[in-house]
């Protein structure tokens, strides 16, 4: 479970802090976020692939008493593989949406700080 977490955790953070970098750079959010999963899908598919894989044998129950690991190979490798579905699918929507409530609570700031005060009597 916590190797799972971290996987996910580390995916996610490589895909925000590239698209970090590029809206500092002056980027929309959404292109930023698009540019950063082009650019890191190939490690992200690497870190995933490498720990499911070492995970297969246990999945397929092989060797002495393979059958009693089996339930832990396969939780392993359905995490990963919904854990990747996660870091590809949500990770960047939920970026933007985030980044939509930023732009809109700024916004509102500005629009509340600038409105005139009228007097009354």
């Amino acid at each position: 479970m916590i190797m799972l977490i971290g996987i996910v955790e580390k995916n996610a953070i490589m895909q925000i802090d590239f698209a970090l970098e590029a809206e500092r750079s002056g980027m929309t959010p959404e292109k930023a976020i698009y540019q950063g999963c082009l650019i890191r899908f190939r490690p992200i598919m690497m870190t995933t692939m490498a720990a499911m894989l070492g995970a297969v044998p246990i999945a397929l129950g092989y060797g002495a008493g393979g059958e009693a690991r089996q339930p832990l190979g396969l939780v392993v490798v359905g995490g990963l593989l919904f854990s990747q579905l996660v870091t590809l699918y949500l990770t960047p929507v939920v970026y933007t949406y985030m980044a939509q409530l930023q732009d809109w609570v700024k916004s509102r700031q500005k629009t509340r700080d600038f409105q005139p005060i009228t007097a009354t009597r």
